[in-house]
């Protein structure tokens, strides 16, 4: 049984590094990494309907935490869903299978709100995704999905007990989470041997032009990992109980120091990512009451929609908007008029801002808002203040207590930990949850032993870089790309385009444009063909952000609404993003000029080019396959 399970441990392995290696986020990318991810995400929904010998065409699959799969059940009958655990079968993943007879999930709002919930999201109302991303809030544990798949193929070869006593080793924590082939380096030195350890450095893919390194331009949608951080999950999949308690208690040390919020003072939960942490803030509020109040949520129209739409589900709460000016800085004395206004002059009847929610870092024109002045600000006037950090904590030092931030959220799969874990910090005593709610709320997240792991191990090399050394190498990197950019006719930049300006030191390595007369979505589709060039295009889970800086009139957004709910599959307007990791370098952004020269210089057809040529897409098309083939290879 030892041989078996051990071989059966090295191919699950085996598989997700296969994985890894072309792994981006799911769903609206065009790139290879994006095709080939979505398509091994999509087929494990397959292979667990194959798992439980249930019809497709009766049943979908929808995969969640612990938690939201108990809160998915509860709308259910017992006769109407199956459920698979990854605990149950051994492996430490935090994930569950939920399927369940088509449409029998109710309509309406989805239990957790988000990123991937909604198609469409205007000041007034959302139009809601279809099941299942309807209630796939945020980005899943893509990779330990995979892994789910792949161990349930296993297991039918081998049987139920395969990965069953898998827990057994008693490797030290500190071996795990901080040391490595890398730990004689620092800074600088550290960020180009990583460099090396990229998995999936060097993978070939197919273009116009042959085959090409594939570039990865869209650390915005999530980031590729290295190395030493794959080992750090292996290794914690394999731990008996207490390392692995152990792993957890140290990367909670590990967060608490990253993020400058000493566990003393501050909670620290691990969640599935950014849009789960910000729901259990929201489902926290809602059991909150004020008596003579009527709570107001302000945020800024910056806002990803999940640092939006959990705040319109809050039964008797109002949510408000401050704006942003053309590069997407708020006006710190706007923010001060606005609670004044509210919560001292008393302008607005019983009406009170109790939480200023905003981003630590824009998804779309990258910029950092100065969130150390709006805390103080927000302070002033009574109300707590919550950072979404997703973007933030992986570019910039983040000092909580010091800013006196009472709530932050962030993802690991954007800090390069791409493994299903997030993270919600919160000052004692705010959090309003019964003790057993919370113990359910800790026990899903810290199920993802792997992930948690992955975090821990991520952030350590981060700080062994340096902050600042990242700072300086993305500042250089988008500057490079601000000017390349500019000089190419027909392309439009949103945000801060130049690199002198006064305001540049506020940017990250995300930039937004649009190519003359040439769809978003088409730009990023030309960019993978012709270069091998992953980026994103759309509304980035922004949709107020990418309306107003593309200047679409109310009219137009009311016509866009009807559209979609007629053609449901129609492109609607958007801008392609770019957006810059510590793997990226110079050469990647001559690439990107080069090619993005290339097609602003194309002529247009009447189809505007959108079919790519037959031998191509079978081309691309054997690409993905081949990648999937070798990752769900067939049981022998």
């Amino acid at each position: 049984m030892r041989s078996q399970q051990a071989a059966a441990f090295a191919e699950l392995e085996r598989a997700v590094e296969i994985a890894l290696k072309t792994y981006s986020n799911v769903h609206r990318g065009s790139g290879h990494n994006s095709m080939v991810t979505t398509h091994l995400y999509e087929q494990a929904r397959g292979i667990v309907l194959d798992y439980l010998g249930l019809d497709n065409g009766q049943y979908e699959v929808i995969f969640c935490t612990p938690r939201r799969s108990e809160m998915l059940k509860a709308h259910l009958t017992h006769d109407r869903y199956h459920c698979l655990s990854s605990q149950e079968i051994g492996l430490p993943l935090g994930v569950r299978a939920l399927a369940f007879r088509r449409r029998a999930l109710p309509r309406g709002i989805p239990i957790q709100t988000g990123g991937g919930t909604a198609r469409l999201v205007s000041p007034r109302g959302v139009i809601w995704s279809r099941s299942p991303d309807k209630f796939e809030a945020g980005t899943p544990a893509i990779v330990n999905i995979i892994a789910f798949a792949r161990a349930l193929q296993l297991i039918r070869r081998n049987g139920n007990a395969v990965f069953g006593d898998a827990t057994t080793e008693q490797r030290p924590v500190a071996a795990i989470l901080y040391h490595d082939e890398l730990e004689d380096y620092a800074g600088r030195d550290l960020l180009e041997e990583l460099k090396k350890m990229l998995i999936g450095r060097g993978v070939q893919v197919p273009t116009a032009a042959g085959e090409r390194t594939y570039i990865n331009l869209d650390n915005g949608a999530s980031t590729p990992t290295f190395t030493p951080i794959w080992n750090a999950v292996r290794q914690a999949w394999h731990q008996a109980e207490p390392v692995q308690q152990a792993i957890i208690h140290e990367v909670k040390a590990i967060c608490s120091g990253f993020l400058g919020a000493s566990l003393t003072n501050y909670d620290l939960l691990f969640t599935s990512n950014t849009t789960e942490a910000i729901n259990l803030v929201a489902e926290s509020l809602r059991n909150e009451s004020e008596l003579g109040t009527k709570p107001v949520i302000l945020n800024s129209l910056l806002e990803h929609n999940s640092n939006e739409l959990p705040w319109r589900m809050i039964p008797g709460c109002s949510l408000i908007r401050l704006p942003v000016d053309a590069e997407g800085f708020i006006d710190p004395g706007e923010l001060e008029a606005c609670l004044r206004a509210y919560n001292e002059l008393e302008q607005h009847g019983k009406q009170r801002i109790k939480l200023v929610a905003v981003s630590g870092a824009s998804n779309v024109l990258g910029v950092f808002n100065d969130l150390a002045e709006i805390s103080r600000i927000a302070h002033r006037y009574g109300a707590q203040v919550l950072v979404d950090a997703a973007q933030l904590v992986a570019h910039r030092p983040t000092e909580m207590e010091q800013w006196e931030i009472d709530y932050l959220a962030f993802s690991a799969h954007k800090a390069y930990a791409p493994f299903g874990s997030g993270v919600l910090v919160a000052r004692k005593g705010l959090l309003d949850f019964g003790s057993d709610e919370l113990a359910d709320i800790q026990s899903s997240g810290e199920e993802n032993v792997g992930g948690i792991a992955a975090l821990g191990k991520a952030l350590v090399l981060l700080q062994r870089i340096g902050l600042d050394v990242i700072q300086e190498e993305e500042q250089v990197l988008t500057e490079q790309a601000l000017r390349g950019l500019a000089r190419i006719p027909g392309i439009t930049i949103y945000g801060i385009k130049d690199p002198n300006s006064a305001r540049f030191a506020q940017k990250g390595g995300v930039i937004v444009f649009s190519v003359e007369n040439l769809m978003a979505d088409r730009v990023a589709k030309k960019l993978a063909e012709q270069g091998g060039i992953g980026v994103r295009a759309g509304c980035h889970c922004a949709h107020l952000l990418v309306k107003y800086v593309l200047n679409i009139p109310p009219a137009l957004e009311r016509l866009q609404s009807v559209i979609l709910s007629i053609f449901p599959q129609v492109a609607l307007p958007g801008v392609a993003r770019v957006s810059l990791g510590i793997e990226n370098n110079q050469e990647d952004i001559d690439a990107l000029i080069h090619v993005l020269g290339n097609i602003a210089q194309q002529p247009r057809s009447g189809a505007d080019g959108r079919f790519t040529s037959t031998s191509l897409q079978a081309q691309m098309d054997d690409f993905v396959r081949t990648v999937t083939e070798s990752v769900y290879s067939p049981l022998k």
